[in-house]
């Protein structure tokens, strides 16, 4: 997801534009790994001083609500990044040391749905977990 779709559905939702949410955006829109909210602190306490880790992750929090930032859960830790927008249905393998992210092009639940014929699947979430090629 790009910054002005982002501030689109930002503003849509009645959220006003800010130096401190835009550059959360900028730093997530410039990397494709899955940060965590100490991640994002740390780089925004160099221009915030102050800047507390409650403010980033409500911030967090929000941009996931609205679709705008994914969430994962890594080592205990929630981990976020921009929304995925690729046109077609995909999974990721999430490297547990630099948090790269490699996109899968299969979907296990097309094996899984005839093992529960009497049941509606609502949604569903796959992620892989290891190492990328550089960390191993």
């Amino acid at each position: 997801m790009n910054l002005n779709k982002a501030w689109g559905i930002l503003k849509e939702n009645g959220f006003k534009e800010t130096t401190k949410r835009n550059q959360i955006l900028e730093i997530f829109e410039g990397d494709e790994r899955y940060l965590t909210a100490r991640d994002i602190l740390d780089v925004m306490q160099k221009d915030y001083p102050s800047m507390s880790y409650d403010t980033v992750y409500r911030n967090l929090a929000t941009f996931v609500s609205l679709d705008i930032l994914e969430a994962t859960e890594l080592s205990g830790e929630k981990h976020f990044r921009m929304h995925c927008e690729s046109d077609h249905h995909h999974h990721h393998f999430i490297c547990m040391d630099c948090g790269k992210i490699k996109e899968i092009p299969l979907c296990p639940m097309d094996l899984l749905g005839a093992a529960l014929p009497a049941y509606e699947i609502d949604n569903h979430k796959f992620e892989i977990y290891g190492k990328c090629p550089e960390c191993k």
